[in-house]
């Protein structure tokens, strides 16, 4: 069994709620559609509820007299964003996902000071693949949020794809601070920043950190050995953390489009997980984004308790 198919599995283990922003979107109505049928989740769904309703008879009228699927009207895409978010802030759901809405409109909301969903943590975007040629998955962040971090903002990029590790079933991953090249060098700060994280990940007991790496020799066997390239991380990484947002968005683009990966993507660092997808993205994805959500949900329950 595939990762993202056994998330979706083992998401119906304890059924969390999922609050969608600005829901009226065909793709994010078939996705929860999928997520119905396997019995993932229950929904509220803000938005214009005329178009939400014609949206899901067209998509499957059995969904309108589901118990699962909850409507609340919403005149705005920016209204629908802060009902959706207090309703996770007040805990009457557990996870935030972004429907037909601009990224920073839902951003706004969750980084509201009074009932937004903010942390001392920076929040990041960690995206779980699962690529056809490749043996086996490997999260990629940050593809999305953090333009050009600095060494502080990537160590907590790295802790946040860490807790998304532990919460996929990876007690201790191996995290690859990725640049064009495996050495130092002076004119290049991925590789510096490289350096630092190595050095500031030393102690840590719940993770590997090594770099820099150029990508070949993070995730090939094959061409670590080739270079001379030791260590727990080389050829076997877990995590790879790109060197920017240009970078991030570059290599997750290019697993879905070349590769034709199958990919969950969320945004950790918040109260909550947050699904934010684009919203070019297919039903499928949005279905394992959401998987992968409802099981970091599911594992910070655990861990409070």
């Amino acid at each position: 069994m595939s990762t993202l198919t056994r998330l979706i599995a083992q998401a119906k283990e304890n059924r969390v709620t999922v609050a969608v922003a600005a829901a009226e979107d065909m793709e994010v109505i078939k996705a929860i559609r999928e997520a119905n049928k396997n019995e993932v989740a229950h929904f509220q769904l803000y938005g214009d509820e005329k178009k939400l309703l014609s949206l899901i008879e067209r998509v499957d009228s059995d969904l309108l007299n589901n118990k699962a699927i909850n409507i609340i009207s919403a005149t705005s895409a920016e209204e629908a964003a802060y009902k959706a978010v207090k309703a996770v802030h007040n805990k009457t759901a557990d996870v935030l996902m972004k429907g037909n809405i601009p990224t920073k409109t839902i951003l706004k909301a969750a980084l509201d000071k009074q009932f937004g969903l903010r942390t001392s943590r920076v929040l990041s975007h960690v995206a779980l693949f699962e690529v056809p040629i490749y043996e086996r998955p490997i999260i990629i962040t940050d593809a999305a949020m953090n333009i050009a971090p600095t060494v502080s903002e990537k160590s907590q990029i790295i802790k946040n794809a860490v807790s998304v590790a532990h919460a996929i079933g990876l007690d201790y991953p191996k995290v690859a601070v990725l640049a064009s090249v495996e050495v130092v060098n002076q004119n290049m700060p991925a590789t510096l920043h490289a350096k630092e994280l190595v050095e500031m990940f030393h102690q840590e007991t719940n993770c590997f950190v090594e770099g820099p790496f150029a990508l070949d020799n993070a995730i090939s066997p094959y061409a670590a050995e080739h270079k001379g390239i030791g260590g727990k991380v080389a050829g076997r990484a877990d995590i790879l953390l790109a060197p920017n947002i240009e970078s991030g968005n570059i290599l997750y683009k290019s697993l879905i489009y070349f590769a034709k990966a199958r990919v969950g993507a969320i945004i950790a660092g918040a109260k909550a997980p947050i699904v934010l997808t684009s919203r070019a993205d297919s039903a499928e994805s949005k279905l394992h984004s959401l998987a992968l959500a409802i099981c970091i949900s599911q594992h910070e329950s655990r861990e409070e308790t």
